[in-house]
């Protein structure tokens, strides 16, 4: 982890390049539905919220392993073990991406407005919501590096495994935002965990045989 920070640090250009692509569409959806006169309804600031995310998420994780040469992998594979090597990866992405949210819901909400009503159900949501994304994109980019890194790839891989999630997230988001009792939501919460959970269990499983590959 002190190196991906170290290196985050010295390339600081992905992290800003990140920030300005949630501050470039938040913004252009704030011209697009001119905010002034109430055209966006709860469900469709719910709906550009989240697709905003998960593009950020995307474009924030697909450059885990997808982005160093196979060189650099072969030097890992000699002086770290491949446990620590995915453990440290998901962690990184998960503060990278918990970043992310909470300074793109921040901006999100003082440009479009936050009808949201129970702010602390929202909040967490959006932290497993974090957490889900950085370790099944982490994975992902790991699956596909071996594929001659191939973006088309990681695409077809993510969709059925971050549907769920999606499903989750947004529900649970729409309840948040009509004030709804938790026990409405603990269902889809507890989902949410379970998912993080296994995805987590199953990077640190798999992620030793594919490393040798």
């Amino acid at each position: 982890m002190k190196k991906e920070f170290k290196q985050e640090w010295r390339n600081r250009y992905a992290l800003n390049g990140i920030l300005l692509y949630l501050v470039c569409t938040i913004f252009i959806c704030y011209l697009s539905f001119n905010v002034r006169t109430n055209q966006l309804t709860p469900i469709t600031w719910n709906a550009l919220f989240w697709i905003i995310m998960l593009f950020a998420s995307v474009n924030a994780v697909a450059k885990s392993f997808m982005g160093e040469k196979s060189e650099r992998q072969l030097y890992y594979y000699t002086i770290v073990s491949p446990q620590a090597l995915i453990i440290a990866r998901v962690l990184y992405n998960s503060m990278l991406l918990l970043l992310m949210s909470f300074v793109g819901f921040a901006f999100y909400s003082l440009i479009l407005g936050n009808p949201v009503q129970d702010q602390t159900l929202f909040l967490i949501n959006l932290f497993l919501a974090s957490i889900g994304f950085s370790s099944t994109l982490t994975l992902i980019s790991a699956i596909a590096s071996k594929a001659g890194s191939n973006q088309t790839l990681m695409a077809i891989l993510g969709f059925p495994i971050l549907l769920p999630i999606l499903l989750m997230v947004i529900k649970v988001s729409k309840n948040a935002m009509d004030g709804l009792d938790w026990s409405s939501s603990l269902d889809e919460l507890l989902t949410l965990l379970a998912i993080n959970l296994i995805v987590g269990a199953v990077s640190y499983l798999l992620f030793p045989y594919l490393w040798r590959t």
